[in-house]
């Protein structure tokens, strides 16, 4: 059971992103290659994840019954490393190697070189079908775990998520969430110019999931989706979250060529500056 997001534990879960997204930034600094855009659009969701919403123990990160969370976009592994590191899966000083010869932290994550990742990931469109495999299983086992899944928006257009999308249904995978991170850039531009995807909502209820979108930079209005998917009966859920790629750095938001860069030390030092600031705005908000 997820507990009720209280104002004290809001305040912590929004501190813990402005931390994550600083970290992001110098992680990727130091790498020198990466992805920028989307990491920073998913720090909230990571945040809420590991800090709130997922039952899990960095001390036990083999537990049998803990959930799972399943990155298909692999892409964006640097924030998960970094939500991984602050919440005592690994030193954070490790996050220096990302990227660089030897490291576990590799530029598309390696299940078996870390602990606290359930797959490996990169090619874009294998993650549904990884987690419905593995909520068929839970089921078949009776276990009381869940399953999330995060996929972008842009490998909606591999014809294998919308194959595993039919298999979820079919076999009424309740304790399967998928959460989209709807940000609509993608490498070569915008989503709807590449490959044009909405709607998704009509699609997936279509395919008969239950449908809820949401601000995906809103944390509790994300942990309030969450707890509604997690009541759902008989069929998987999805979350289409509907995110701002580059959140917090203005010269990076919306901005489809962030999508695979990543700043030079004057672009980290204002991106890092502009992260504070916005976090400022959020806590006065709340005041």
């Amino acid at each position: 059971m997820i507990e009720e997001l209280f104002e004290d534990k809001l305040k912590e879960l929004e501190s813990t992103a402005q931390r994550l997204r600083e970290l992001l930034i110098e992680t990727l600094l130091e790498a020198g290659s990466g992805h920028s855009a989307g990491p920073l659009g998913m720090a909230d969701i990571f945040t809420a994840f590991y800090f709130h919403i997922l039952n899990h123990d960095p001390k036990k990160p083999d537990w049998e019954d803990r959930d799972r969370l399943v990155l298909s976009n692999g892409h964006i592994c640097p924030i998960q490393y970094v939500a991984l590191a602050v919440s005592g899966y690994f030193p954070v000083e490790e996050l220096k190697t990302l990227r660089k010869i030897d490291s576990r932290l590799q530029g598309h994550p390696h299940r078996s070189a870390l602990p606290g990742l359930e797959t490996t990931s990169g090619p874009l469109g294998e993650g549904l079908s990884q987690a419905s495999g593995m909520a068929l299983a839970a089921k078949l086992d009776k276990k009381k775990h869940h399953i999330y899944c995060l996929t972008s928006d842009g490998e909606h257009q591999e014809g294998n998520t919308w194959e595993a999308a039919l298999f979820a249904a079919k076999y009424k995978l309740d304790n399967l969430t998928q959460v989209i991170d709807r940000n609509y850039i993608q490498i070569d531009g915008m989503t709807e110019n590449i490959m044009p995807l909405d709607s998704l909502v009509e699609k997936y209820k279509a395919f008969n999931w239950e449908v809820i979108e949401v601000d995906g930079n809103n944390i509790p209005a994300f942990v309030t989706a969450i707890r509604e998917a997690n009541a759902v009966n008989d069929k998987p859920t999805v979350i289409i979250a509907n995110t701002i790629p580059g959140r917090g750095v203005d010269f990076m938001e919306k901005d489809y060529l962030w999508h695979g860069k990543v700043p030079n030390a004057d672009e980290a030092k204002k991106a890092i500056d502009e992260i504070r600031s916005m976090h400022g705005k959020i806590v006065s908000e709340n005041q």
